[in-house]
Order: structure tokens, then C-alpha cells, then sequence
């Protein structure tokens, strides 16, 4: 069974960084674009970022610049390097790949 697992959420500053990790675990051949998204509330699900098989990379505007999304085949994992932090970058940020969502962990950003 294909699950994704994410880590590296919490409370940080203003101005400051975190990353966040996804790793593929379960039995699987290849996996095509992997991807992070955010759901702030009462607010819909938004793409921040996303990175194809082969290593084309996709961001929003609101975080082009400050973030940085990668991934290690080998490992099976995507990244996603937060930095500059703004508080309307709070959300529970959630792990796309093979269809499938992460269980999301949370970021908060305080000002």
C-alpha cells in the first residue's frame, strides 16, 4: 500500500525558514510530478508547488522566490525549503503524488 508521509511542519517567526519533507513509502515503480499544496481556513486548497519526473519546476506567485521545491528518486522524497516566511503563509500543508495526499502537517508562521 502507496502511502505519503510528510514532516518538518511547525511554529516559526516571521522571516524565518523551515522544510518540509514527503517520503513515497510502499512498493512503487516510478512516480511523475510531486507535488506540495496548502489549505489555510475557510480558504480552498492552493498548488504551491510542484516537480515534474523530470525535475521541471512549478510555483505560485506568492512563493516564488522564497520557496524551493525538490526531490530525491532515489529516496523517494520531495522537499519543499520555506524561506522568508510571512504569516498568510500559515496553513496545513499537504504532499501530492500518484494521485494520492499526505496527511499534512501543520505551519504557522507568527508575526
Amino acid at each position: 500500500q502507496v502511502q505519503l508521509v510528510e514532516s518538518g511542519g511547525g511554529l516559526v517567526q516571521a522571516g524565518g525558514s523551515l522544510r518540509l519533507s514527503c517520503v513515497v513509502s510502499g512498493t512503487i515503480f516510478s512516480i511523475n510530478s510531486m507535488g506540495w499544496y496548502r489549505q489555510a481556513p475557510g480558504r480552498q486548497r492552493e498548488l504551491v508547488a510542484v516537480v515534474s519526473s523530470g525535475g521541471v519546476t512549478t510555483y505560485a506567485d506568492s512563493v516564488k522566490g522564497r520557496f524551493t521545491i525538490s526531490r530525491d528518486n532515489a529516496k523517494k522524497t520531495v522537499y519543499l525549503q520555506m524561506n522568508s516566511l510571512k504569516p498568510e503563509d500559515t496553513a496545513v500543508y499537504y504532499c501530492r503524488a500518484q494521485g494520492l495526499w499526505g496527511q499534512g502537517t501543520q505551519v504557522t508562521v507568527s508575526s
